[in-house]
C-alpha cells in the first residue's frame, strides 16, 4: 500500500484503520484485537488511530492489552492517539461538565496515561483533538514542543482545527503540525470548497479523514437516491459503495487518509480494496454531483 511522509522520521500508510470503537465490539479480548491488527497488516494498514476519549477512556488500554499479549505487534505499526477532551466518563467521570483542556498540566498527564495504556515507548502523532475556545497557543505550543523534544511523541497534528486555528497554534511552535485529521466523505464535503483542504494543499498537510463513509449515513434510508447513483456507478468498477466512495476520497490530490473504523473481521479485510480502485477526474465529478445534488457551476 501507498506510504504518505508526514515527517523525516514518519510515515503511514495511506489508508488507516480507526480504534473509535473498539470497546464496543463483544469481543475485547486481547487475541481479537491482535486478529484485526493483523488483518490490516496484510493489507499494508500500519498505521492505527485512537484517542484517549475513545470507549469511554478504555479504548487505549484495550489495545495495550493486545500489546501485552502480542509485543511483537508494536514495532509493525504507528500509533495515532489525541487528546484535551474531558467528559464526564471513565475516569473523569468527576467533571461537572463536557470541556477541553489544552493546558500544559492536561497534555503531559493525558501523554503519560496513553503511553501507560498502550504499552507503548512512544506516540508516533498526538493529536489536540478538539480546537479549545480556551487555548493558551503559547502554553499548548510549548508543551507540544518539549514532548517531541522528550522523543515521548514524535510528531504532533490537530483534529477539527479550521485553518485559523492551526496558525495560531504554529505560531506559537518549533515543530511544525504535521496532519489535520477532520471529517470527510462523499456526504461531509464541504471541506473540499470551505479552504479547510485547499489550506493544507497550500502547507502541503496531508489530511487524515475521519468517518470516511458518513458513520454509515451513505447507507441510510434518507439518502438513498444517493446510495443508488454511487451503486450504479461503483458496479461499472467492479467494487461496492463503500469502497467507492473511499477511493473517491484517495483519487483527490491532497492526499487524504482515510480513517476506516469497523469491528467486523470480513469488512477490515477488505479495507484494502479502495487502495485498488483507480477513480478519474469525470467519475470524480459525477459523485461529487450526485453528493451536492446539482451540476456544478
Amino acid at each position: 500500500m501507498e506510504r504518505i511522509t508526514l515527517a523525516d522520521d514518519l510515515s503511514f500508510s495511506r489508508i488507516v484503520y480507526g480504534m473509535w470503537r473498539l470497546g464496543d465490539d463483544a469481543n475485547t479480548s486481547p487475541a481479537h484485537v491482535q486478529a484485526k491488527i493483523e488483518s490490516c497488516l496484510e493489507q499494508g494498514i500500519t498505521t492505527m488511530d485512537q484517542a484517549d476519549i475513545y470507549g469511554g477512556y478504555e479504548a487505549e488500554e484495550i489495545l495495550g492489552h493486545a500489546f501485552m499479549a502480542a509485543p511483537h505487534l508494536k514495532d509493525k505499526v504507528e500509533i495515532v492517539t489525541k487528546c484535551n477532551i474531558v467528559a464526564p466518563v471513565g475516569r473523569h467521570a468527576a467533571a461537572r461538565v463536557k470541556y477541553y483542556d489544552t493546558s500544559a498540566a492536561y497534555i503531559t498527564q493525558s501523554v503519560e496515561d496513553s503511553l501507560r495504556l498502550m504499552q507503548i515507548e512512544r506516540i508516533d502523532m498526538l493529536l489536540m483533538h478538539r480546537q479549545d475556545p480556551m487555548m493558551d497557543h503559547d502554553e499548548t505550543g510549548a508543551v507540544l514542543d518539549g514532548l517531541v523534544a522528550s522523543g515521548k511523541v514524535r510528531q504532533v497534528g490537530v483534529s477539527n482545527f479550521r485553518p485559523w486555528d492551526m496558525d495560531l497554534l504554529q505560531s506559537a511552535m518549533n515543530t511544525q503540525l504535521s496532519t489535520n485529521q477532520i471529517e470527510i466523505s462523499v456526504l461531509e464535503n464541504a471541506p473540499f470548497t470551505n479552504g479547510d483542504i485547499a489550506y493544507l494543499q497550500q502547507h502541503r498537510i496531508p489530511p487524515m479523514a475521519w468517518s470516511p463513509l458518513a458513520g454509515g449515513a451513505l447507507f441510510a434510508p434518507g439518502n438513498s437516491d444517493l446510495h443508488d447513483t454511487l451503486a450504479g456507478i461503483a458496479a461499472r468498477h467492479d467494487a461496492d459503495v463503500a469502497t467507492l466512495a473511499v477511493a473517491w476520497l484517495l483519487a483527490h490530490p491532497a492526499r487524504i487518509m482515510p480513517v476506516m473504523g469497523t469491528n467486523n473481521l470480513d469488512r477490515i479485510a477488505r479495507i484494502g480494496d479502495a487502495a485498488g480502485l483507480h477513480i478519474d477526474r469525470e467519475t470524480w465529478f459525477e459523485i461529487y454531483t450526485a453528493a451536492i445534488g446539482a451540476e456544478v457551476p
